[in-house]
């Protein structure tokens, strides 16, 4: 292998002294995307990864093969609305997935009649570039609030629509990324939240200043009521919601991602809904705390305060604060509480009950309680060790649930369970067809480098296990942040991988949520170190047994997982043989002056702080490039539409690492255009999914994708 002819790519003399440290930028001119002298330097980029793309075998069956695998198409939970239910599902020659309604005076199952699409993107636009961020149906059902983006910008449009009809009531509003919609009975009015516009802000603080609205169905948006968050902090997230008998108004406020929150309740029969009376439940204390006055007019508190795996506890509406609340569902040793659904219809008599979430060591679980002590009554069986989501009733009470579920095996599916007999049943399978492969997954448990024992899930083809097939080629996934846990789940990607011959391990590293908060706060700010010190000993694991040997070890991630990988590589070029590293963090000096960047200061540090701008440096990725050094081969992929995470940072570290590198692997970056960070047409996400995983076949001695399946 020869090295690469790189684009030029110059040096600017540019250190800056930052509380002491004095801090390089050379290639602070690749910050701007729209300078001439960026868009040459990425053109050549595009060209130079064109060349290499070309070379690597097998992605016309490896793409035939993701095709089929994600066929198998997805469904949700259904939001019920009286007899009328509302779903999200996408079948195999379907782009993006639709909002689907059942309608009340039909069969109230998915397969029966009656069925009718309500929402459709690429009946909105046929280019798939827009996406459906959320929505939100009326109380009584007749209304549905839903936001769209374009491009991949995120950039949600809040629109109003009569289901029964299809047409638009209500809207456009805009700047209304992220907002919830809490829905007054009657329909006429609704809580959400939306941006300040642009010219009401100082400049370049477009994204922030976020605030909670009352909007009159009809009426201009700009004549809408603001009713909180003015003079707190600039990079508030609020929640809103609305109790179903229109008493009762809640709104949180989070700084940025912080993973503590601010909490009001609002008695609405006291207060006009256009100046709320809001009382304060909590504030100013580090934890996360959700309410609910529910059907029985108990306050259900669901927090972490004192309890890093969290517990639900109960109260009344007139003893709001933390010394009033009385455990109802204790915290867990072991097992992370996920959410609960309150099943106290009249069909269940005197005994009205809870199903209760939980996640222990990454694994699903569903418990049975009575709904008046909290005592323990029974487990819900699930189809296997997978992953729940969605728990959800009917709102106005009722004897059934409803959950979805999924493995690594297991295609989304939907589960009703019936308190009345204690039964589960199959609701909604996925809507497609697929051949599974038969592979085998196990959870392991690893030594991290201060004697902390992590989880990690490995797939692998039935019967190759390293005594019977020896070392092959294996990636290594994680994400290690925002509390946000990997659990088991159906990936195309991930059994195309094992069915050719690969191996695919999924570390439940400190910064996720696995564990519960104390995990997550393990690897964040100055303790971030231990999220990577994970990643390099799961990957010395993977080795040490025998999986897998360096060169033949990926590790791959995105967003902060991003960072991890970008970071693992830095640290530890000799451990790893290739790197998939996709719409990453890696200038952590300057991460807070572009994007979402500053609302992530809770998780990261911030380099306006002396002790802080220290833990930065200690890891940053683009930092940490040294010259001389023979790094892995590398893939970069980058979308021009993320809004998130700027894709500044891959051209800064793509440049610094071409220039630095003593070695031949190539380090390669893969933009796409009109895409964002997140959700995007199907046909894209497999166009990226084959270039990832030919990328890494080719760096790491196979598999051999060329005959679609191994």
């Amino acid at each position: 292998m020869s090295r690469p002819e790189y684009p030029a790519a110059p040096r600017q003399d540019i250190v800056e002294d930052l509380h002491g440290h004095q801090v390089a930028d050379p290639y602070r001119w690749l910050e701007d995307p729209a300078a001439t002298e960026t868009e040459a330097w990425s053109t050549a980029q595009d060209e130079l990864f064109a060349a290499h793309r070309s070379a690597w075998p097998g992605a016309d069956g490896l793409r035939a093969r993701l095709t089929q695998l994600l066929g198998a198409g997805v469904v949700s939970t259904p939001a019920w609305r009286g007899d009328r239910q509302l779903f999200m599902r996408r079948t195999a020659e379907q782009e993006h997935a639709v909002l689907v309604t059942v309608d009340p005076s039909t069969d109230a199952s998915p397969a029966g009649g009656g069925e009718r699409t309500l929402l459709d993107p690429m009946a909105i636009d046929p280019t798939g570039l827009t996406t459906l961020d959320a929505w939100q149906p009326t109380k009584e059902g007749h209304l549905l609030a839903y936001q769209l983006s374009e491009g991949g910008t995120e950039e949600s449009v809040l629109r109003v629509m009569d289901v029964e009809t299809g047409e638009i009531v209500d809207g456009p509003i805009d700047r209304a990324r992220y907002s919830p919609v809490a829905w007054m009975p009657g329909a006429k009015a609704y809580y959400y939240v939306r941006r300040l516009a642009a010219e009401a802000v100082p400049a370049g603080e477009d994204q922030y200043h976020r605030r909670v609205f009352l909007h009159r169905i009809g009426t201009d948006p700009d004549s809408d009521v603001e009713i909180f968050g003015a003079g707190l902090d600039k990079t508030n997230y609020y929640g809103v919601s609305v109790s179903r008998d229109g008493r009762w108004l809640t709104i949180s406020a989070s700084a940025g991602t912080a993973p503590r929150n601010d909490l009001w309740l609002a008695d609405l029969t006291t207060s006009p809904i256009e100046q709320p009376n809001l009382v304060v439940v909590q504030q100013g204390v580090d934890a996360q705390t959700g309410i609910e006055i529910a059907r029985d007019g108990r306050l259900y508190v669901f927090t972490d305060l004192n309890a890093s795996r969290g517990r639900l506890c109960v109260s009344t509406p007139d003893a709001l604060t933390s010394e009033h609340w009385v455990d109802l569902i204790p915290e867990d040793p072991e097992a992370v509480f996920d959410g609960y659904a309150i099943l106290d219809g009249p069909e269940l008599g005197a005994a009205p009950v809870m199903l209760c979430a939980w996640t222990r060591h990454a694994v699903s679980e569903l418990t049975l309680h009575d709904l008046a002590t909290g005592e323990r009554r029974g487990e819900v069986p699930l189809p296997g060790l997978g992953s729940i989501s969605g728990v959800s009733e009917r709102p106005e009470g009722g004897h059934e649930a409803w959950f979805g579920y999924t493995d690594h095996t297991t295609p989304s599916s939907v589960y009703r369970y019936d308190a009345r007999t204690n039964t589960t049943s199959l609701w909604a399978s996925a809507p497609g067809s697929v051949e599974v492969p038969d592979v085998t997954t196990e959870q392991v448990v690893y030594t991290s480098r201060d004697g902390t024992e992590v989880r990690m899930f490995v797939t692998y083809r039935t019967g190759e296990t390293p005594d019977t097939a020896g070392p092959r080629p294996t990636t290594l996934y994680g994400y290690g942040g925002f509390g946000i846990s990997l659990t088991p789940a159906y990936s195309a990607g991930i059994l195309a991988w094992v069915e050719a011959g690969g191996v695919y391990a999924v570390a439940n590293l400190r910064g996720g949520g696995e564990e519960g908060e104390d995990w997550h706060r393990d690897g964040m700010l100055g303790h971030k170190q231990n999220v990577f010190d994970d990643l390099h000993t799961g990957a010395e694991w993977l080795i040490a047994n025998g999986w897998t040997t360096p060169a033949q070890l990926s590790i791959s991630g995105g967003s902060n997982g991003g960072l991890l990988v970008g970071a693992g590589m830095t640290q530890r070029p000799d451990l790893y043989g290739a790197v998939v590293c996709s719409a990453p963090l890696l200038d952590m000096v300057r991460y807070e002056k572009f994007g979402l960047g500053e609302t992530w200061n809770s998780e990261y540090g911030t380099a306006a702080e002396a002790q802080e701008l220290g833990w930065l440096l200690a890891y940053s990725p683009y930092h940490a490039v040294r010259e001389g050094v023979e790094y892995p081969a590398l893939l970069l992929t980058i979308f021009d539409g993320d809004t998130r995470v700027d894709t500044l940072h891959a051209r800064k570290f793509a440049a610094a690492l071409q220039h630095a590198t003593a070695g031949d692997a190539p380090l390669l970056v893969r933009r796409e255009k009109d895409v964002g960070h997140g959700a995007r047409a199907l046909s894209r996400a497999i166009e990226v999914s084959v270039d990832s995983l030919a990328f890494t076949a080719a760096h790491t001695g196979g598999p051999d994708f060329s005959g679609g399946r191994g």
